[in-house]
């Protein structure tokens, strides 16, 4: 009996996946029972690398979530509307379904997979995070049954790829950009990858699947790297670190599902684990017990690695789908069925380190005042060093032990005011 698939979308991913599913000789042989059935796209005369039969392909995406011989919904038009409407009709029909889309499933999961497990049926989401990398089902099995207590991943590509240039070549922000929209590894729109909110929609879903609850994304801190100069990332290498915007997902209880879910630029020690993730790959650390570290590493985005993702989520379905395994209740270790959300702690109460750059006036005094602000906020130096001058301003690195992030922001409002302080054009965590 073959397995009719109905994908919608046939951009870059739609096509990858639709190639790899005509080219299975050498692949697993479950694949060939999968028969696209229908394909849905925007346009019929745009022209297209892969070869379908003109009864195959139409405009009307509706139609293919609600014809009742397709089994598999595939996924791959991207945004939020109307990916969320199919895929809610497609899961009220009684279809399986496979998505690449992070955007969705991190703003509607509650939604989508409530609905999902009342109809009996899965939503797969391998290729939502990590391009190719395998990391959304070992999270649901392989790892389940350790404690994990940290996910920190560098889960965008495109801003990798910006501060990995930056860095090796000593280029500005803006130029790298430029070049990155001209390649194609930057949209024209940059906003969702260099302000973070891709990734934070990325480790909203680790941070679920890690930590068996619901996040709420609108709770995840955001910063992008925008702010990140050429000399910021030359202070960085000089005292040992690379700048990555990292996604980070931490228990902050071990009593209860509180955790620090967070996406911004971070100082990452070179000898650090993801510290040598450059250009566009992507890499997820999980940290828990008894398993102690394990880094998945690979193509963060791309025709072939996502096309690879989504057609194992295909795989598994089928293999269910024929050996009539796919019955209520869902297996708890390939669906989704966790209902409570977790706690989301507040920034001001979590601890970090902190790099901030400051440019002053050339004055005397002006570093024994930035200590003594900092001593009377309860924040505890490494470092507090001139490193130079920049247009005839002094120019004052500092850099913090752990301190509570509501204490250190109070010292900086108060330094703000300070009639020497010009601009302080860098503030940066540190891991």
């Amino acid at each position: 009996m073959g397995i009719k698939l109905g994908i919608l979308g046939l951009g870059t991913v739609g096509t990858g996946t639709v190639q790899l599913l005509q080219d299975n000789v050498g692949r697993h042989s479950l694949l060939q029972l999968v028969e696209i059935h229908r394909v849905g796209v925007k346009s019929l005369d745009k022209p297209r690398d892969v070869t379908l039969p003109q009864s195959v392909v139409t405009t009307d995406l509706e139609s293919i979530v609600n014809d009742p011989e397709v089994d598999i919904v595939v996924e791959l038009i991207g945004g939020l509307e109307p990916a969320r409407e199919l895929i809610l009709k497609a899961i009220q029909n009684g279809k399986h379904v496979v998505t690449a889309n992070k955007a969705v499933i991190s703003r509607f999961g509650a939604e989508i997979f409530t609905l999902a497990n009342r109809q009996g049926v899965y939503v797969m989401l391998e290729a939502a995070v990590g391009g190719g990398i395998p990391v959304i089902q070992p999270l649901k099995q392989s790892l389940s049954v350790n404690r994990i207590h940290t996910v920190t991943g560098i889960v965008n590509g495109t801003t990798n790829y910006i501060l990995t240039r930056m860095q090796t070549e000593g280029s500005s922000f803006d130029a790298v950009l430029a070049d990155a929209q001209k390649l194609g590894y930057a949209e024209a729109d940059p906003t969702a990858d260099v302000d973070g909110w891709d990734a934070a929609d990325k480790i909203s879903i680790l941070a679920s699947l890690a930590f068996g609850g619901r996040i709420n994304r609108e709770e995840v801190t955001c910063e992008g790297i925008r702010q990140i100069s050429k000399t910021d990332i030359t202070y960085a290498n000089n005292l040992g670190f690379v700048i990555k915007l990292l996604a980070i997902a931490k228990k902050v209880s071990p009593t209860d599902c509180t955790l620090s879910v967070r996406v911004h630029p971070t100082l990452v020690p070179k000898t650090h684990p993801l510290a040598n993730i450059n250009g566009v790959y992507n890499a997820i650390l999980v940290e828990g017990e008894p398993l102690g570290q394990v880094m998945f590493f690979g193509p963060g985005a791309g025709a072939g690695a996502t096309a690879s993702a989504v057609s194992s989520d295909i795989l598994n379905l089928v293999a269910r789908l024929q050996t009539g395994q796919i019955s209520a209740p869902l297996d708890p270790l390939l669906g989704c069925s966790h209902q409570d959300y977790c706690t989301i702690a507040s920034q001001s109460e979590l601890t970090a380190r902190f790099y901030t750059r400051f440019l002053t006036k050339d004055q005397p005094g002006v570093i024994g005042k930035l200590g003594t602000s900092f001593g009377k906020h309860g924040v505890s130096l490494e470092s507090i060093v001139q490193t130079g001058f920049q247009d005839k301003l002094a120019e004052i690195v500092v850099v913090t032990h752990d301190v509570k992030e509501g204490n250190f922001k109070q010292a900086l409002e108060e330094i703000r005011t300070f009639e020497a302080i010009d601009s302080i054009p860098s503030n940066l965590r540190v891991l």
